[in-house]
Formats: C-alpha cells, sequence, structure tokens
C-alpha cells in the first residue's frame, strides 16, 4: 500500500473527506518525526511503538573491492508491534 492508498483507505474508515485524511496522516507522520528526533518514544496501545536506537559502528566489507571498511555508528528509527498488532496479522 502505498500513500495514496493510505489516504483512501483511512478516508473509507473515518468517513472524512481524502483531503481532511490527507491532513491528518500527513500530522502523524510529522509528529512521530519530531518526537523521534527529540529522543521520545511514542506508545500507541495495542499497535505498537516507535523508539529510537543506537546501531553502533561495525565492520564491514566493500562488495566491490572486497576490503573490510568501518560503518560508522548512527541513530535508526525502530517499530515494535504491539500485541493486538501482532495477533491480528497472524
Amino acid at each position: 500500500m502505498n500513500k495514496a492508498e493510505l489516504i483512501d483507505a483511512m478516508s473509507k474508515e473515518s468517513g472524512l473527506n481524502k483531503g481532511d485524511s490527507k491532513k491528518a496522516l500527513e500530522a502523524f507522520v510529522s509528529s512521530v518525526t519530531k518526537s523521534l528526533k527529540a529522543g521520545e518514544k511514542i506508545t500507541l496501545v495495542g499497535f505498537g511503538t516507535f523508539s529510537v536506537a543506537d546501531r553502533a559502528e561495525r565492520k564491514g566489507i566493500n562488495p566491490s573491492t572486497k576490503k573490510e571498511i568501518i560503518i560508522p555508528s548512527k541513530k535508526v528509527a525502530k517499530f515494535k508491534a504491539g500485541n493486538e498488532l501482532s495477533v491480528a496479522v497472524n
């Protein structure tokens, strides 16, 4: 499902028009992004938890030269599904 299809689905589920559904989705994405940038965790009970984790520096191999390289540390966004979502998917 792409963004346009998600907006259509949200519109049908909520009864909102597509313009309002698009604004709601963009506000959600923006709010989650800002919170994660600030180092906060977002928990939606039953759905899941968005968080930021530190990925440590590690060794890797350049596939074209086969030389060992150092992959720098970085922060990554993570999502852990909640129990209700996990049950619904299985």
